[in-house]
């Protein structure tokens, strides 16, 4: 394991910003206005090939427990349990505030070792600030600017003394571990496993009703969750297999016309980018609530990424008149997405547990048939009964001609079908096709893509070519 550094400071002091520089990609939301992050969120971090993983976490505020701003600190509390080291940051410019010296004054107190990094130290309105630090007792404060990179390779420097061996240990242990993994093509990694709805769904409720524990910050305000947030977690199914899973929460998507917030649009494009890296969705319904118009379009958008889909109905456990709920869900999914007819529906608990494990063995099921790959042979075979069955139309008296077919792709399957006058192939049989190759080759409920591809003419440039079917939209 990589040491772990967790990033701890008031709001607004440029924690996000620093976790940023140090993964090297903007993965947490940054914005002027403090309190913008809210969960922890983790991330690979390297400076000067010194490796080990980084955590944001939300900004420290003296507040009530019970309040979101508590809640916030109790996470940030809680997350230094087992971390190798703190970079506890602070403002150059704004000097030492009454709340850092309380974060200072309980970060002594720890056993963890902390760095002290003055962020915002370029230019000379910031060299007070770096002067004043030192009063906080925590050793010598590392000047940088994350915004700006300036001194960040500084933190070298600090960082080494106190994580550079058990760095250097995981490093070795890597190198061990590819070499043993070399020229072998083993199974499927770890499940890429996102939730995603609309707010207050219980999405990080249900993460957390796995995990065991309060990881992500829950409550009854609606839009908590801002940033995606991934945990690598190991799930023990009934039969006592081990499976690995890294589980995305993901902020609530309301209608477009209802988001007029800035922070609020950045967290749903990062829920949507979450999708686009998931293997799995799981559309997370109110049971209170019912299916509505927007989680429809939430489905939609998923399927035309190409993720595999499930629908799971929380908080079960107050639904009223539950069975005519759940039959009013799967017929208003058969018809508002037709396309994917099947789709798996289940109902769950995040507060009692309820329908969790199933709801995880059927999402490994639906990745290995999203990413099943059909033998040429027996794909064509199944394609020349399909026409044999229903022969492709003749539109004018001159016959479509459909020769063969092959799977370009998977993760989501991908075909490409080859004939001739593939522009004049209506529609209806390139659905016809695609619920084929859904219902007898094992990608039930799975987007499933179909090229239509023609010989190229030569003689006749603006002819042919043919087209293209998503089954998945």
């Amino acid at each position: 394991m990589k040491p772990t550094v967790i990033i701890i400071g008031r709001p607004n002091v440029g924690k996000s910003t620093l976790f940023n520089r140090l993964v090297g990609k903007k993965l947490a939301l940054v914005d002027d206005q403090p309190g913008v992050t809210r969960d922890r969120r983790i991330g690979d971090a390297s400076i000067a090939g010194l490796e080990f993983t980084v955590v944001d976490t939300a900004g420290w505020e003296d507040e009530d427990p019970d309040t979101l701003p508590g809640r916030m600190r109790a996470q940030t509390e809680v997350s230094l349990e087992g971390a190798d080291a703190a970079m506890f940051v602070v403002d150059a410019r704004s000097g030492l505030t009454p709340l850092d010296e309380e974060i200072g004054r309980w970060l002594r107190g720890q056993s963890v070792p902390v760095v002290l990094v003055v962020n915002k130290a370029e230019g000379a309105a910031g060299e007070s600030g770096v002067l004043e630090s030192y009063s906080l007792g925590l050793g010598e404060p590392i000047p940088i600017s994350a915004e700006h990179g300036e001194g960040v390779a500084d933190l070298f420097q600090g960082l080494w003394p106190v994580i550079g061996e058990k760095a250097e240990g995981a490093d070795a242990a890597a190198t061990e571990q590819d070499a043993d993994e070399d020229d072998e093509e083993g199974p499927l990694g770890p499940l890429k496993l996102a939730i995603v709805g609309r707010p207050n769904a219980g999405k990080s409720t249900l993460i957390n009703r796995l995990l065991g524990e309060n990881r992500l910050l829950t409550g009854p305000e609606a839009g908590i969750t801002r940033d995606s947030i991934a945990i690598d977690w190991q799930w023990t199914a009934p039969g006592g297999e081990t499976r690995e899973i890294r589980l995305i929460d993901t902020a609530g998507m309301r209608k477009k016309a209802k988001v007029q917030d800035k922070l609020e649009r950045l967290s749903v494009a990062d829920a949507r980018r979450a999708v686009d890296f998931a293997e799995v969705v799981v559309l997370l319904l109110d049971a209170t609530k019912g299916l509505e118009h927007q989680d429809l379009k939430i489905a939609d958008m998923v399927l035309q990424e190409g993720r595999a889909l499930m629908v799971a109905i929380n908080k079960w456990d107050v639904a009223e008149n539950a069975s005519s709920l759940f039959n009013g869900i799967r017929g208003a999914l058969d018809e508002g997405l037709s396309q994917v007819r099947g789709l798996p529906l289940l109902a769950v608990s995040a507060k009692t547990g309820k329908g969790l494990d199933t709801l995880l063995k059927a999402a490994f099921e639906i990745r290995e048939s999203w990413s099943k790959r059909v033998p040429t042979a027996a794909l064509n075979r199944w394609f020349d009964d399909a026409l044999d069955a229903n022969p492709p139309p003749a539109p004018g008296g001159r016959r479509i001609k459909l020769r063969y077919i092959t799977q370009a792709g998977t993760r989501p399957p991908r075909f490409v079908v080859f004939g001739t006058r593939l522009d004049d192939l209506p529609k209806s049989y390139e659905r016809y096709l695609v619920n084929g190759i859904r219902a007898k080759l094992g990608f039930d409920a799975v987007p499933v893509r179909v090229v239509l591809k023609s010989p190229k003419n030569p003689y006749n440039a603006n002819k042919g070519g043919g087209g293209n079917y998503s089954g998945g939209r």
